[in-house]
């Protein structure tokens, strides 16, 4: 783990004398620059919050202070989670009325919280968020009563057998050789210690535990035994145990045991942040958004662009702060803003021109970037190659329709298939396909309802959609 340091009040006042001597202002390009960190680094730093070593060292000598003497000896309180988290961080923001609402869910009869949504959107920080938020009364100040299970690990065997020992191992119970040969044993016993004690238990990224056929559905779970543990769990006469689960697809198994139990299981889909949100969420990673700034309304259009989708709105944040833009917004925008321009572009044009679709939009909102591609790109990626893999007629589905610009009728999607010759039947398993993974957006217009594509989603599937047209010579 890195080193963080953080300063002295004192140290932070001979910093500043050392600063103003120099003509700086307090977040000057000239000072990130001869320090080589960002603008929201130092913005840190100024506030006295901890920062990585080298970072701290070239603030201090980039105004020629000893660092050594800058720092805060006194002992760091007690963190706030005593836990690392995968994705919540101090840079979190909004859905304040979403994790309250669901935090009464879990206090109350609800036993399994699914919380859904297309790659980057937010759900395991939302899911973390609500572990901190259930701390002192569900968990008891005790962050033992708390498990997270990232089935993103490959490290780590997914099947329920491993799954369900580790688990029991990690609370104390002893297991024998015999015992981790048998399932049923395992899935009684893991059951009844879910009963029998208040915990919380994170399952992230569900959808790599996930598998379907056109035969037998789609997103079903690889290992039966899963279905079986979710049946028990639900039915059970009584539960003091919670489990919050992060899936990019809905688990249908899971929906399906729940219809009995109804009161037990909820199922929350999760959209980008609101444009208020958004902002503040410039603002905790160092930006400038007050009302009078000039970097105000690119920020705002950066986020309506990208439909407040917290993942790349926090690369793109990271990239204004650091180097060469050191905070610089405008020049950002000068930079990369005809990417945006030409969304703004084609939206414009169906307000307009009335032009609803084109198969020849240049979106490149996945990509413009290195830290783009690398953070954003890469996930979308992988969850569009999953679906070749899996669904090749929702596939086709998903990058045919990506001609449209706006929200349209059913009809017009499913048309798409009929070039590849998917009957009627095989273009609604199609269809169902993409709903149950969050890869098409359904809402109402002039009381019709209609779908859509995510921006981004939108981004990747024109791409793909040239790839298939290549192909096809």
């Amino acid at each position: 783990m890195a080193v963080t340091l953080k300063a002295s009040q004192e140290g932070l006042n001979l910093v500043d004398q050392a600063r103003r001597s120099k003509g700086w202002r307090a977040t000057a390009s000239i000072w990130c620059d001869n320090a080589g960190t960002s603008v929201a680094t130092l913005k840190r730093f100024r506030q006295g919050k901890a920062i990585q070593q080298d970072a701290f060292m070239g603030i201090c000598q980039a105004v020629g202070v000893n660092w050594e003497e800058i720092i805060d000896d006194t002992p760091a309180p007690p963190t706030q989670t005593g836990i690392d988290f995968f994705a919540y961080d101090d840079v979190w923001v909004g859905r304040e009325n979403l994790v309250a609402q669901l935090q009464e869910k879990i206090k109350g009869s609800c036993r399994v919280l699914t919380l859904l949504g297309i790659t980057g959107i937010g759900k395991t920080a939302l899911a973390e968020c609500l572990a901190v938020e259930l701390k002192e009364d569900w968990l008891q100040r005790n962050w033992h009563n708390f498990l997270q299970e990232n089935f993103d690990d490959e490290a780590q065997s997914p099947d329920f057998g491993s799954v369900a020992a580790r688990w029991l191992e990690k609370w104390g119970e002893p297991l024998t050789p015999d015992d981790r040969k048998d399932t049923q044993r395992l899935l009684y016993r893991l059951v009844r210690h879910l009963r029998e004690n208040r915990l919380l238990v994170l399952m992230d990224s569900l959808e790599k535990i996930l598998q379907g056929n056109e035969e037998e559905g789609w997103s079903d779970f690889a290992d039966d035994w899963w279905v079986k543990f979710f049946q028990s769990f639900l039915s059970a006469e009584s539960c003091q145990s919670r489990i919050i689960i992060t899936s990019q697809d809905l688990p249908k198994q899971i929906e399906e045991a729940a219809t009995r139990y109804q009161n037990f299981w909820y199922c929350q889909p999760l959209t980008g942040l609101e444009e208020e949100e958004r902002l503040q969420l410039f603002h905790k990673t160092g930006l400038e958004v007050d009302t009078d700034s000039s970097n105000k309304p690119y920020l705002e259009r950066i986020g309506t662009a990208y439909e407040g989708h917290p993942l790349a709105l926090r690369v793109i944040a990271g990239e204004i702060g650091s180097r060469p833009f050191y905070g610089n917004v405008v020049a950002y925008w000068n930079k990369h803003g005809s990417e945006i321009e030409e969304v703004e572009k084609a939206i414009e044009e169906v307000e307009t021109k009335g032009i609803t679709a084109s198969a020849d939009d240049q979106w490149n909102l996945d990509r413009y970037t290195r830290d783009l591609r690398r953070k954003v790109r890469s996930r979308l990626q992988i969850t569009f190659n999953r679906l070749e893999e899996e669904v090749k007629s929702a596939y086709l589905l998903l990058c045919g329709s990506s001609v449209y610009r706006c929200p349209v009728p059913e009809d017009f999607w499913l048309s798409h298939l009929e070039d590849w010759d998917y009957d009627e039947d095989e273009q609604l398993v199609a269809l169902e396909a993409l709903r149950d993974r969050h890869l098409v957006e359904e809402v109402v217009e002039k009381d019709k309802l209609q779908l859509r594509q995510h921006n981004l989603i939108r981004s990747v599937s024109l791409e793909k959609l040239k790839q298939l047209d290549e192909e096809d010579g």
